[in-house]
């Protein structure tokens, strides 16, 4: 979670889903991304101190298990609110970075309208079919084959078949969430 926003939008998800103390919030946050961004306590505190002053989190004291006391941190309805919002008008970056998409799909469940799910996936989808690369050449990306150095073609090579696949997904669950729902059998209670 490299930046603030990020961290929000993952402590607001996982509070969406139940209650939680601090200790326990961290390493659903080291479970989800701590391979790539480790979360830190210098980080993460501040971050829930923020949520709770803007009123989208409240902190209230449980007896633990080993009767210590513990902060538990719950999500209010302006918190839920805050995350639906987050979820369903994602940044730009959001869209446009794979670990900060991956945070947004983590929680994406959380919108009850499919069609705001699939708003959400189509940006996406558009911004991988937009034409991009790490190298270019006279304006235009290098393609895998025309790249003469062997990592560097290994980073495209890996970056196409990546992208291809996500892009797969994305139109399957599209097409999927733009599905109409089938007819309901009707109601014979007349």
């Amino acid at each position: 979670m490299a930046s603030g926003g990020d961290l929000a939008l993952t402590i607001l998800g996982f509070l969406n889903e139940r209650p939680m103390h601090g200790y326990e919030l961290k390493a659903r946050l080291a479970g989800l991304s701590g391979h790539l961004r480790p979360v830190s306590d210098g980080a993460l505190y501040p971050a829930i101190s923020r949520l709770e002053a803007a009123g989208l989190v409240r902190r209230h004291e449980e007896t633990g298990a080993a009767a210590a006391r513990r902060q538990v941190l719950t999500l209010t309805s302006e918190g839920r609110a805050e995350l639906l919002r987050r979820l369903r008008e994602p940044a730009d970056l959001q869209i446009s970075d794979q670990s900060r998409f991956f945070v947004l799909l983590a929680f994406l469940s959380a919108l009850s309208d499919p069609a705001d799910r699939a708003r959400v996936l189509r940006r996406r989808l558009a911004f991988l079919e937009a034409p991009a690369g790490f190298f270019y050449e006279g304006g235009r990306p290098v393609r895998a084959r025309d790249e003469p150095d062997p990592y560097r073609r290994g980073m495209l090579v890996i970056a196409r078949a990546a992208s291809q696949a996500e892009r797969a997904w994305l139109a399957e669950r599209i097409a999927e969430l733009e599905r109409p729902p089938p007819p309901q059998p009707p109601d014979d209670r007349r």
